[in-house]
């Protein structure tokens, strides 16, 4: 299965680390450290490259900057995780 980000990019569910609210997480100084750290290693893609940045995904790959909130795909990822325990059943 897999968790579509925004445009034409997709991910495995399964690389998928972590969803983050770019206005939630941007006051942290770790965490400004950390997208600085990633942006220096090449390991950070912007989705979109007019829209503003919503969320942050992190991945096994590295950091995609997606246009869409946090919370749309939080649910998406919810129905993606629901499907394949279905699947398994």
């Amino acid at each position: 299965m897999f968790l579509h980000l925004g445009e034409d990019i997709i991910v495995p569910k399964n690389s998928v680390i972590g969803i983050f609210d770019k206005e939630k997480c941007s006051s942290s100084i770790i965490t400004r450290e950390f997208i600085e750290i990633a942006e220096s290693e090449k390991k950070m893609l912007r989705i979109g490259s007019d829209e503003k940045i919503r969320t942050f995904v992190l991945t096994n790959e590295g950091i995609y900057l997606s246009p869409i909130s946090s919370i749309t795909l939080l649910k998406r990822f919810q129905q993606i995780y629901e499907l394949g325990n279905d699947e398994n059943s």
